[in-house]
């Protein structure tokens, strides 16, 4: 049904539904060309578009019978040069939903079919123009909203993913065929795969693959907003930072201790990057059944952090309390940061004597910072800044942001272990060689060397109708 579909030519619009300056309706398959050409009227003595060579943009008048519709601009790609590896034209007209209307009807009416979800994509993918990881990444392309996302899309668009995960195929396929070939001989005992040679391929894969999955809690998190919980004992100023950092009355401000018993969030871009701020209950001992569920909920959050600002205000630092919290284990392996809020009631000399304390007391950074005042929160955003160039704008590694991808690569990762685990029990070689196939099958699904039209319906169904 799928090779049926594939030979149809079909049309759709490539920009965004409204009305604009301009608007793009994108033709691909067989006959793109001679339908354009069809609805297409040029000067007398011009040639027409199926004559023209690829890559050319070409002015003249769509009509429909003998009705004309607008003046446009057709651009001409003939296969295999195009994004879909099939012939293409893009014609360009008046951004009116009617005109683009009418030239819609007009095309479905000479032969096209109207291109499904990500069908233009879908079609590069199978004609080899792109592998499967590029082709996500083109739908992570239209939906980043952040610098960061953009980078790691475009990176992941260049090839970054599907090229890493062939060449550890290629070599692995290279041992797996010699195992396979052992089976043959089985009854003269002969071994073809050097067995040293092949624990150390595998421990440099196993190596790559995990670097790959611990690369993705970054990544994720600069798709989705690089989550930052804001921890401390109740009425230190959390809701105060909150809208601080978001820059709008998002959190209710008290005196009253207690006040915020659920989480609350809200997205900030620093330097390009989607930072999401999550407000959170007051760390405290408390009767208070709804507090306590508060409190749960905190450090459930701070789990999930990839950056904690622990607040503490001057006076709590000199309680015992303020050591059991910020030594809790469950801040232990966390980015945290300490901030002393209310720095403003304080003068230079106790300020002094304060970081002189902290500095026996944590090897967390320190800020001083008045929230309600803004003091101090300059300093904090270019910490931020920084954090973010190190780790997320200027990195050579490849980084996943794909669920999918992370979820393959965990199994094509424990594959490769369990291999490893039979070959040092001496196990026969065909039992190895099942693991490698197992391992060769997950990596074969990130980049479409092995793929199912559910797969395929799967990844291209979220896709934008013209891409």
């Amino acid at each position: 049904m799928r090779e049926m579909l594939l030979q149809d030519t079909i049309a759709a619009p490539a920009t965004a539904a409204g009305m604009g300056a301009i608007a793009v309706i994108r033709v691909s398959g067989k006959g793109a060309i001679a339908i354009t050409s069809g609805l297409f009227s040029r000067e007398k003595g011009k040639k027409k578009l199926t004559e023209i060579g690829t890559h050319r943009i070409v002015f003249g008048r769509f009509v429909s019978g003998e009705e004309e519709i607008d003046e446009i601009l057709v651009s001409l790609f003939r296969a295999p040069h195009s994004y879909t590896g099939e012939d293409t034209t893009e014609i360009s007209c008046h951004g009116s939903p009617y005109i683009q209307e009418r030239i819609m009807d007009a095309l479905l009416q000479a032969g096209c079919r109207k291109a499904n979800p990500g069908e233009f994509t879908l079609r590069a993918f199978i004609n080899g123009k792109l592998d499967l990881t590029q082709a996500e990444a083109v739908a992570e392309l239209i939906s980043a909203q952040s610098k960061a996302h953009h980078q790691l899309a475009l990176q992941q668009l260049r090839g970054s993913v599907g090229k890493g995960l062939e060449d550890m195929r290629e070599q692995l396929i290279r041992y797996a065929s010699l195992l396979e070939l052992e089976l043959d001989f089985s009854e003269e005992d002969v071994e073809f795969a050097n067995r040293n040679e092949f624990m150390e391929l595998m421990q440099r894969i196993c190596k790559r693959l995990q670097e790959l999955l611990d690369s993705f809690k970054g990544g994720n998190a600069v798709k989705n907003g690089i989550p930052v919980t804001i921890a401390g004992a109740p009425n230190t100023g959390k809701s105060t930072l909150l809208n601080a950092l978001l820059g709008e009355e998002k959190a209710i401000v008290s005196p009253v201790a207690g006040t915020t018993r659920d989480v609350i969030e809200d997205v900030s871009y620093i330097k390009g990057v989607a930072f999401r701020f999550i407000d959170t209950a007051g760390i405290r001992s408390t009767e208070d059944t709804v507090e306590q569920m508060g409190i749960v909920r905190t450090f459930a959050r701070v789990e999930q952090a990839s950056i904690v600002f622990y607040l503490a205000e001057p006076g709590e630092i000199e309680k015992d309390t303020f050591s059991e919290h910020l030594n809790d284990k469950r801040f232990l392996n966390k980015r945290l940061l300490l901030l002393v809020n209310k720095c403003d009631l304080l003068n230079k000399q106790q300020e002094e004597d304060l970081s002189k304390k902290l500095l026996s007391l944590t090897t967390h950074p320190v800020f001083f910072i008045s929230a309600l005042h803004g003091i101090g929160m300059d300093k904090l955003r270019l910490w931020l800044e920084a954090l973010v160039e190190h780790e997320y704008l200027n990195t050579r590694e490849t980084v996943l942001i794909s669920v999918r991808h992370s979820d393959a690569i965990r199994r094509a990762l424990d594959a490769c272990r369990e291999a490893m685990l039979r070959m040092e029990a001496g196990m026969s070689g065909e039992l190895v060689a099942q693991e490698v196939r197992e391992s060769l099958y997950y990596l074969g699904l990130i980049t479409g060397k092995v793929s199912t039209e559910d797969l395929l319906d799967v990844i291209f169904r979220d896709f934008c109708i013209g891409k």
